[in-house]
């Protein structure tokens, strides 16, 4: 590998909350090879939530499984200039042979789905006695960028939300009031989505109990949890857009709350990068691919003998989320809305 890399770049992850995790080997990347010019290649989407970070100079916007023939398009563009050096964060070798397609002249991944052919150096997935184990998925990412050489600032999450974001949002909100935002969605399927009912019935008591706002957030995709919960709540709930959601809007939304309850889903990363508490009802993924350091709050799962399960879908009872009650859930929120810093209010 040239020891001063000009162009790198970097596959970004498909899921939201794993791009937030990904944050810190970007920085850790950017303190490597100042003088680099840093591209990052995913979907629209993902792109659009790292919009505004120091560490990445140019987003290409990538199709989501792209066809045969396309692959060869998107790679064509991609190599001009040709990179120096790809970092590939997926573990699909799709991407793996978009990259070296290239022409990248290093390859850096992860070894898996007998993709080794393709990669300059194949790293391999963190084990524990020699056995694969999950770990939290920041450091996942953070150990490609270690096996060129980085180190980690241990800074945490990083997202930025524009002024212009922000005050649009500010006006739907009551300045006055304590803002607990309500994320339902969890794009990875309905296993990791806790009740629309009982989000409602929270939102309901925190707003007789502790007088706050609730915003209610979720994405495309999301318009039937979304109008359950409506349903469902006896109070109003506020939604910072106009009928037209976007990931911008997402970010700086997520910028003013004081609380935010939701799934493991995307929304509790962004929280997280923002220096938000967060409720995390969690069922059927493992809590170690998420452990974070940087979070604030409370995970609240429980323990069943069919999880975690790691499915999209339930094939039993859905009991590791219908077991969590809206009582424990109000009484997380109320002791969190009473802590330190969660009494001012946003402004």
């Amino acid at each position: 590998m040239p020891p001063e890399p000009r162009h790198i770049h970097i596959f970004l992850p498909n899921w939201l909350g794993d791009v937030v995790m990904a944050t810190p080997a970007l920085r850790a990347l950017r303190r490597l090879y100042p003088d680099a010019h840093i591209t990052a290649a995913g979907k629209s989407i993902c792109c659009d939530l790292l919009a505004g970070i120091p560490t990445v100079d140019a987003f290409v916007p990538l199709p989501h499984r792209p066809g045969f023939l396309s692959t060869f398009s998107l790679a064509r563009e991609l190599a001009d200039p040709r990179p120096d050096l790809a970092v590939i964060m997926p573990n699909s070798f799709r991407t793996a042979w978009l990259a070296w397609l290239t022409g990248a002249r290093y390859r850096v991944g992860f070894a898996r789905g007998g993709r080794g052919i393709l990669l300059s150096q194949a790293q391999a997935r963190h084990c524990e006695g020699g056995k694969r184990v999950p770990r939290y998925t920041a450091l996942e990412y953070l150990a490609l960028a270690e096996a060129l050489g980085a180190k980690d600032d241990d800074g945490g999450l990083e997202l930025v939300a524009t002024p212009e974001e922000q005050e649009a949002v500010k006006a739907y909100l009551d300045p006055a009031r304590l803002v607990v935002g309500i994320a339902p969605g969890a794009a990875f399927g309905p296993s990791k989505q806790w009740l629309p009912e009982r989000f409602a019935a929270v939102a309901d008591a925190l707003a007789a109990d502790c007088n706050v706002q609730c915003v209610l957030m979720t994405g495309p995709g999301e318009e039937r949890t979304r109008d359950a919960v409506v349903k469902a709540a006896k109070v109003p709930l506020i939604v910072c857009h106009d009928g037209n959601p976007s990931i911008a809007r997402l970010k700086a939304t997520l910028s003013q709350v004081d609380l935010l309850i939701g799934n493991d889903s995307g929304p509790r990363h962004i929280a997280i990068a923002f220096k938000k508490p967060v409720i995390c009802v969690m069922g059927s993924t493992s809590p170690r691919y998420t452990d974070s350091p940087w979070e604030q709050g409370e995970v609240i799962r429980i323990d069943v003998d069919c999880g975690p399960c790691q499915k999209p879908h339930c094939v039993t009872d859905h009991r590791c989320m219908t077991g969590v009650s809206v009582a424990r859930v109000v009484a997380s929120a109320q002791r969190l809305l009473g802590e330190g810093d969660a009494l001012e209010v946003v402004s």
